[in-house]
């Protein structure tokens, strides 16, 4: 397989190496000066790059290409064209001109747009990203050439995705070369973000997913009693794959490699029937689009082995959710990672300028992040034991922190702690070396080494948003950072001077315990750390006078554009929980509360048979049952009435007011109805009960 590997990977890729094999020479300089450098496309290399690209995708097989964008639905979208053109002798050509290439027309009218378009308004354009390269698609409608774009509408605002990810990072970029300037760094002319998002999934058995109509619509069971055995083992995590699994692995890896997706690790969760798949870093735009890939083809993979991929944060009460954790850092053209401590980090000046930067913009801006991993699912697993809490917090480590409070404390830094190594006291296997500090899997944003991990991104999220507001508050710091330094008479002493007052303002954001714990929250709460609980909580940060003052200043999101995305979210948020509570409501009704009374009549004649034929029998065991039974459903009954008005209610509110009802008055009434309904599961015969259990789905693959 090595060899294959080396033989596939990118094969199915517009990529660097097809570009120089098949674009003239100058061509190809003029594309990579746009791509690197940012200049601006020249309309006659489009047109080359296009016929280039329509060759080498026909020669593949495809019959048709799409601008393949990522509209605010958080999921892509695409329309697809045919390359062929009519000849006057009746037959037809296969086209693709550069302007076809640079530039598409969906319909915009039925995407989210939060007010930016009006509803008649059916005009929005899509516009080649060339920093992202072209990749062909085989499924069953043949093969397709999909161009990676942006979406925005008649009158320029950003109505995806992508658009602001790479104004951001722009924004990044001009900002950290400022800073690099100073630092003497002349031949650092662009710095990147580089990303590698760990997508967390769960596989389960297709016939169960279609047998439960939760799954179907919501994507999460909105019912379902523990199992006698859940993770409490933890013998699913890094367990060995069952056949089932490391088939569809398999299959995906090699697709995966085809459009040149660094697919690198492959294990088992904590919960079972859960999953990981984590890449190799690449830039923030292209780590997206493959994160938009890969969730695409877990999906469809799954389909051709009988099997369904779940990517919902919050799948199964009581077991682990899934996240995607997002390893974030800068990197100079040059190939130097601006987060990479070195081995000596308190002599490392440059580092611990960029370090600090990022304390000062989690700090000052955790509202943001927070709302960027904001999801409906994600209020499932924020702060319930068992991903990040709610509250943004940064770990540092061992080695930085001491770091930090020597400045603080002292003015500087004289040491750092060394990892050393470890012995494990046999002599058949070799000491290892240790590192400088452990890691903190409760931080939702942690130090990991030469990175940061942003642990609260949901599995089903877009990594767009998150990195998006990553760029642009550590570009803002960065901006002032050089604003001051510029005007500095002394460099060294200044940066030493701004150093030490950065980290001694923004100490606060450090935390190294257990974000787990209670007593962090009452310590978070005394730091002045915000504890945003809930989406709908966390969607007004967008649009503070703060935030909208931040995003205008780098170009990033206008203010209409900031307003657009808080509709969204609002209107995002009550559209997940009204269709979860009309899926509870219809279950119900169709199918718990009819097969629960099938069993009570089975129990009730169960019992006047006993009696006619044995009056002196013992039947207080099946009149409990008949009783208690008989209780639940009248529960049931009522707490899906109740849910029923309160929907029927949240339909006459509109915006924030309807998305704050969802979450304080129908998200609990939902509870209140799933909680008889799982307790007569654990009651009700398993033949009659009629929607497969937590037990058939995640022990039956």
């Amino acid at each position: 397989m090595a060899g294959k590997l080396t033989e596939i990977f990118g094969i199915d890729v517009f990529n660097d190496a097809t570009m120089v094999e098949r674009l003239p020479k100058k061509t190809y300089i003029a594309l990579k000066k746009t791509i690197e450098n940012g200049e601006d496309l020249d309309p006659a290399v489009a047109e080359v790059v296009a016929n280039a690209m329509k060759d080498w995708a026909i020669e593949r097989g495809a019959t048709h290409y799409t601008h393949w964008f990522q509209p605010m639905t958080g999921i892509t979208a695409e329309k697809h064209d045919s390359f062929i053109s009519p000849t006057v002798d009746g037959k037809v050509i296969m086209e693709f001109s550069g302007k076809e290439l640079i530039k598409g027309e969906p319909d915009a009218s039925s995407f989210p747009s939060g007010g930016l378009r009006a509803t008649f308004e059916a005009r929005g354009y899509t516009a080649w990203d060339c920093t992202s390269p072209a990749f062909l698609r085989e499924d069953a409608s043949g093969v397709t050439l999909c161009i990676p774009t942006a979406f925005c509408s008649y009158t320029g605002e950003a109505l995806d995705k992508k658009t602001p990810l790479l104004r951001s990072m722009e924004a990044l970029s001009n900002q950290a070369v400022r800073i690099l300037k100073l630092f003497g760094h002349s031949d650092v002319t662009y710095v990147s973000c580089s990303v590698g998002p760990e997508q967390e999934y769960f596989l389960i058995d297709k016939e169960k997913y279609l047998a439960r109509e939760d799954l179907i619509f919501t994507g999460r069971t909105l019912f379902g009693a523990m199992p006698p055995k859940g993770q409490e083992l933890d013998d699913h995590y890094f367990g060995i794959l069952k056949e089932r699994v490391a088939v569809f692995m398999k299959e995906l890896n090699e697709e995966l490699w085809k459009l040149g997706v660094l697919a690198k690790t492959q294990h088992n969760e904590v919960a079972p029937a859960q999953h990981e798949l984590a890449p190799i870093y690449t830039t923030a735009n292209i780590s997206t689009d493959h994160n938009q890939l890969t969730m695409e083809l877990m999906k469809r993979i799954a389909n051709h082995h009988g099997l369904t991929c779940l990517l919902h944060e919050k799948p199964f009460a009581g077991l682990n959710g899934s996240g995607k954790h997002d390893n974030w850092s800068m990197v100079t053209n040059t190939g130097k990672n601006l987060l990479y401590p070195g081995k000596t980090p308190h002599e490392n000046v440059q580092f611990l300028l960029f370090l600090a930067a990022v304390l000062k913009a989690v700090d000052e801006h955790a509202d943001l992040l927070r709302q960027s991993a904001s999801t409906p699912g994600n209020d499932h697993r924020l702060g319930a034991n068992e991903a990040p809490p709610a509250i943004i917090s940064i770990f540092l480590g061992d080695q930085l922190a001491d770091v930090l409070t020597q400045l603080i404390e002292t003015g500087e830094a004289t040491r750092s702690k060394q990892g050393g190594r470890i012995s494990v006291g046999s002599h058949a296997i070799p000491s290892i070396r240790k590192d400088a500090t452990d890691r903190n899997r409760t931080s939702p944003f942690a130090f990991t080494g030469n990175k940061f991990e942003f642990r609260m991104v949901g599995s089903s999220m877009s990594i767009a948003g998150p990195n998006t507001v990553l760029n642009t508050i550590v570009a803002d710091v960065l901006c002032e950072m050089a604003d001051e330094l510029e005007k500095a008479d002394n460099f060294d002493l200044a940066v030493h001077d701004l150093i030490k007052k950065t980290v001694t303002e923004h100490q606060r954001i450090v935390f190294n315990g257990n974000g787990y714990c209670d007593e962090w929250v009452e310590e978070a709460r005394r730091r002045g750390l915000p504890n945003i609980r809930s989406m709908v909580e966390a969607v007004s940060a967008l649009t503070t006078e703060k935030s909208i003052k931040l995003f205008g200043k780098h170009h990033v999101y206008s203010e209409a554009e900031l307003h657009s995305r808080a509709e969204i979210e609002y209107e995002t948020y009550s559209k997940a929980i009204n269709i979860e509570a009309k899926t509870m409501i219809q279950m119900t009704n169709k199918k718990f509360i009819p097969a629960v009374i099938k069993y009570v009549t089975k129990l009730a004649e169960s019992i006047s048979t006993i009696k006619v034929a044995c009056p002196q029998a013992d039947i207080s065991v099946q009149e409990d049952l008949l009783i208690r039974t008989s209780s639940l459903l009248a529960e049931a009954k009522e707490a899906a009435y109740k849910l029923t008005s309160y929907v029927e209610e949240a339909g006459s509110k509109e915006g924030k007011e309807q998305a704050f009802y969802f979450r304080e008055v129908v998200f609990p009434a939902m509870s209140e109805l799933r909680a008889p309904i799982d307790e007569l599961e654990l009651i009700v015969d398993k033949e009659l009960w009629p929607v497969p259990t937590y037990g058939d789905i995640l022990f039956e693959i």
